[in-house]
């Protein structure tokens, strides 16, 4: 570079400075400059010798980040400090975590920690590491929340300046930010910058449906501008009749939003209708937002016609993320439908800003707020949760991200946020882990209704818990919320765990009696044996009687067998038995069946070569003329078009460890009646561990009794012991399956 190209950018990079001090939403004191100016010298010096791809100077891009907190984000001089010094502890190996800490405090060191910790993670890996990052990144949350809300600011600038990348490179970045940090920004309730990160990574995703759809808003711009001025000479002299205070502004909905509509509801552009919204801010006093947020919906339902199912009030109970206005469709000039939005000047900058404008409104400016928190400190105990697999909490999680909400009332008539499609079970746990861990049943609106209930708002739950209450495997399908599918996985593996110390016992005898020795060589030999994946697997499987005697004798006569021996040492040998992985703490899944519908029938099947799916896959089930049932993945390329032209001939199914299934078996008895006979027979089969009763009857004639139990087990040795059980309490003559 030539002097004077040098002075141009020192010129120009002054200028970024002056800018970000000059656009802060925080009024900054001099402490704060000079901490904003500091952090500044230190980020010029250490990214001095560096460019972006683009060819400028690297110092532009934590400026740009910095100014976005700034602004956009609303974050305060710590936050600005830490955004301009993202990056410099990765880049440059003079600055340590030390040497920040020593410069600028603990707090601009921890979250600039933060911040370099995932970027260290940031790198090419396949899926499932990709999803153990996104973890670890979600931890810091803990640590500080305004690590994530900076990690957004500089994905932002990311995508604002992708263009100089390679090819691969922007879809990958794309592809990811659509994945999580979207998502991330919408919960944090950063909807402006949420709606930036989808727009720009549809761009690059699905070029060409960007690249049409914003020729088309371009070209109906000047039609949408002459429409919301229609609206608002209608509504202008109503609102200034009644001396409120107000501005109007229409906006365009995001290309992004506008395709996700067009593909959910199978539409073209022209037929999108409510393409833009008119919004409608006015000042107030905090006292006096509801009211006059209804008179200005009044105002607005007098002159244009309300779609009634289309109202929407978040003042009254707003959005987990904070946000609050009200949301009404009617019908505008010209016979179309346009959304109205009605906010204070306070609710708009919390939905401009999000996390950050709630403490411009808080006492002292240090009370966290509490719907954020609440979130925040319930995602914390499932990212912490060791046992939940990376893969499936990023996809749970990214589901409560971007799920709608309903709101329900406890019995005491506190009000509580829940996602779309939620049930009691749901709910139970959103209150509390024990109460969840013990629903026994529930109430919605006075009337008991099943745990799989789909709650709406409005309803009013009422929980039914018991002490000998716990969660089994059907209350995974039950629940959707990540809290509650970790919290029943968790107690489910305990369970498991506890049939396993069991099945250890069990075994050990076994092998006695078969003159073997339970010891860490032939528990590797029948871990082998039995293609399982660790000791655990090996113990519980005993425990619930899936391996039995026969299939014991079975090992211990191939055992026997010199050559076998050797062949089988030989084997052990060359594929080198992981240790680690036989005396791993944890029971795995093997899907080796496929079940189909709600009662997990097995049936015949061939597996489709479009997309060929294997065991543990998301399928579904396609019943063909030629070939019966085919099964196909849930992400299968042509699996949109047979959901939508052949939807009765769809059939749920879904792999599972068919040690795991559940059967139902049906037992009568026939006897002598007597007093306390039936409760005899209800203990003996609820302390009979793995059975659960689904149906009981009895009758008596003149001293005689006939009853029938259904219930559900894993396996037929269970069925058995418990009739061996049941033929044992006086006044039974007879016991025997249907």
């Amino acid at each position: 570079m030539t002097e004077i190209e040098v002075a141009e950018e020192n010129a120009a990079i002054a200028k970024e400075y002056k800018e970000l001090l000059r656009i802060s939403y925080r009024t900054l004191s001099t402490a704060d400059k000079k901490l904003i100016r500091k952090a500044f010298d230190v980020a010029v010096d250490a990214h001095s010798d560096q460019r972006r791809k683009s060819g400028e100077a690297y110092i532009f891009h934590p400026i740009a980040v910095a100014k976005i907190v700034a602004s956009k984000i609303g974050l305060d001089a710590t936050s600005i400090a830490a955004a301009l010094l993202h990056d410099v502890v990765e880049d440059c190996p003079r600055y340590s975590i030390d040497d920040i800490q020593q410069l600028f405090g603990e707090t601009v060191a921890r979250i600039v920690d933060g911040l370099t910790k995932i970027s260290s993670l940031n790198k090419d890996m396949n899926v499932s590491m990709q999803a153990e990052n996104f973890r670890k990144m979600l931890l810091t949350l803990h640590d500080d929340i305004r690590v994530i809300i900076i990690k957004i600011a500089d994905r932002l600038h990311n995508m604002q300046t992708i263009h100089s990348m390679r090819e691969d490179k922007q879809l990958k970045i794309a592809s990811e930010t659509l994945y999580i940090y979207a998502p991330l920004a919408h919960k944090i309730g950063l909807y402006n910058i949420k709606s930036k990160l989808e727009d720009l990574a549809l761009k690059y995703t699905e070029p060409e449906a960007y690249n049409d759809i914003l020729s088309k808003l371009e070209e109906s711009k000047e039609d949408q501008d002459l429409y919301i001025k229609d609206i608002s000479a209608v509504l202008t002299k109503a609102l200034n009749e009644e001396k409120i205070k107000y501005e109007i502004k229409g906006r365009p909905k995001s290309i992004f939003s506008i395709r996700r509509k067009m593909q959910n509801q199978g539409v073209s552009f022209d037929e999108v209708y409510d393409k833009f919204a008119v919004r409608i801010i006015y000042e107030s006093d905090v006292k006096d937002e509801k009211f006059i947020a209804w008179k200005v919906y009044s105002i607005v339902t007098d002159h244009f016609r309300p779609n009634p199912i289309r109202l929407r009030d978040w003042i009254s109970a707003p959005k987990s993320t904070g946000y609050e206005a009200l949301h009404i469709t009617v019908m505008g000039p010209k016979g179309r439908w346009v959304e109205v939005q009605i906010r204070s000047d306070r609710m708009n900058e919390i939905a401009e800003k999000g996390y950050a404008a709630h403490y411009k409104y808080k006492e002292g400016e240090k009370e966290q707020d509490e719907n954020l928190e609440s979130w925040i400190g319930k995602l914390q105990e499932v990212i912490e949760n060791p046992e939940s697999n990376a893969v499936e909490f990023v996809e749970q999680f990214k589901l409560n991200l971007y799920s709608k909400e309903i709101f329900v009332f406890t019995p005491n008539g506190e009000l509580k946020s829940l996602p779309k499609d939620a049930t009691p079970l749901d709910f139970s746990f959103s209150i509390h882990t024990e109460i969840g861990m013990k629903t026994r049943g529930a109430k919605v609106n006075g009337k008991l209704v099943p745990l799989n209930h789909v709650l709406q708002s409005g309803d009013q739950v009422d929980i039914i818990t018991s002490e000998n209450a716990k969660p089994t495997t059907n209350w995974l399908d039950y629940v959707i919320t990540t809290r509650a599918k970790s919290k029943i996985k968790s107690s489910l593996k305990e369970d498991k765990k506890a049939i396993a110390v069991d099945g250890k016992e069990i075994l050990r005898r076994k092998l006695k009696q078969l003159k073997i020795t339970l010891n860490e060589r032939s528990i590797n030999e029948l871990v082998n044996y039995f293609k399982l994946t660790t000791s655990l697997d090996l113990f519980y499987r005993v425990g619930i009687a899936s391996i039995d005697n026969t299939m014991l004798k079975s090992f211990a006569a191939s055992r026997s067998n010199a050559l076998v021996s050797y062949i089988k040492n030989k084997i052990t040998r060359t594929k080198g038995t992981n240790k680690e992985g036989v005396e791993k703490d944890e029971i795995t899944s093997k899907y080796d069946m496929l079940v189909f519908g709600k009662e997990e029938e097995t049936l015949n099947y061939k597996l489709s070569s479009c997309c060929n799916p294997i065991p543990g896959d998301l399928v579904f089930g396609f019943l063909s003329i030629k070939d019966g049932i085919k099964i196909h993945k849930k992400v299968c390329p042509n699996a949109l078009s047979l959901q939508s032209n052949y939807a009765y001939r769809i059939m749920s199914a879904k792999w599972i460890d068919s040690s795991q299934q559940v059967f139902r078996a049906v037992i009568k008895l026939t006897g002598i009646d007597k007093l306390g006979l039936v409760n005899s027979i209800t203990k003996v089969v609820s302390e009979n561990m793995n059975v659960n009763i689904k149906t009981i009857n009895f009758d008596t004639d003149s001293g005689t009794f006939n009853g029938q139990i259904a219930v559900e087990v894993n396996n037929t040795n269970f069925v058995e012991k418990l009739m061996e059980r049941l033929q044992k309490i006086n006044g039974i003559e007879k016991v025997y399956r249907v």
